[in-house]
């Protein structure tokens, strides 16, 4: 069995499977792999890719969002995504996040550089209230994380539940939260949701946390509210992205920006040959994997 696989990490640990050859450069024989684990940055062309892996029978990405692959799925691929490997990272990032921009952190960073002893009061988290946008794992790793922090949780999710509700009530919630965090999949209903009216529902002071997509925010309507002081944001993902020299996000007022790299931590590693071992087993002895993407996500 071939199986094409982002790093040597990944081949090391899958090297003990009997009848398994792992590649980590593009493979010539493309038409001979069995399974594929896609770098978690994106290659090129992958509608070309997938044309040309016609022995092609599951496809395990490691990240969680699968948007470059599903609408190129050959019929009769298992897609499977890393749901979980990331919710530690994303979680951490997340609250500090929004710890920072509370707290004035990157402000306090700059009065440091100038020799500046910047008094003043800042935000607190404690007493707030945090809406999550996009309740899965990742968020209700989020809300684990706030327990203790003395902040009120509303949670809204695609499909509603008990103690979560559905996207609809977005607008009667909004206008409540002191931080809003998003975390739903990048999806053709998800992009563009934060909008320009999304954005004047929020409260005044309010902050937006970018943990998802940059296309799921409207960015022209973040920059207007951004510069404007009514908002401020936590960015780690945005739209364009990367984001170019000398667009206004990169010195607006209240914002701060990391380079997509909330999952990106040893522990997101560890978890994801954790997770790449246990599907090929499963792969390997016939069992039910974990992960399978049936839907739109």
């Amino acid at each position: 069995m071939l199986i094409w696989v982002p790093s040597d990490a990944v081949a090391e640990v899958l090297s003990d499977l009997p009848r398994v050859e792992c590649v980590v450069e593009q493979p010539e024989r493309l038409e001979e792999v069995e399974v594929w684990i896609p770098p978690l940055i994106t290659l090129p062309d992958i509608p070309g890719l997938l044309a040309k892996m016609t022995g092609l029978k599951l496809l395990q990405t490691v990240t969680a969002g699968v948007e470059p692959y599903l609408p190129h799925l050959p019929a009769g691929v298992t897609l499977c995504n890393a749901r979980g490997v990331h919710d530690a990272g994303t979680a951490e990032w997340a609250v500090g996040a929004m710890i920072a921009v509370l707290r004035e952190f990157p402000g306090f960073v700059d009065a440091q550089r100038r020799t500046e002893w910047s008094y003043h009061h800042t935000g607190v988290l404690a007493d707030s209230t945090v809406l999550i946008v996009g309740y899965g794992s990742i968020g209700a790793a989020v809300e684990r994380r706030l327990e203790g922090f003395e902040v009120e949780i509303l949670r809204v999710a695609r499909t509603p539940r008990e103690g979560v509700h559905g996207l609809e009530a977005l607008p009667e919630l909004l206008p409540r939260a002191d931080v809003v965090v998003l975390l739903v999949p990048a999806t053709s209903t998800t992009a563009g949701m934060v909008d320009a009216a999304f954005l004047e529902r929020m409260k005044d002071g309010a902050v937006l946390v970018n943990a998802a997509r940059g296309s799921v925010v409207e960015t022209g309507a973040l920059v207007a509210e951004v510069s404007s002081g009514r908002l401020r944001a936590a960015l780690d993902v945005t739209d364009p992205e990367p984001l170019p020299e000398g667009h206004p996000l990169w010195n607006a007022p209240g914002v701060l920006i990391t380079p997509h790299v909330a999952g990106s931590t040893p522990a997101s590693g560890r978890r994801t040959l954790r997770l790449m071992r246990s599907q090929l087993l499963r792969y390997l002895a016939g069992e039910p994997l974990n992960n399978v993407i049936t839907e739109t996500y």
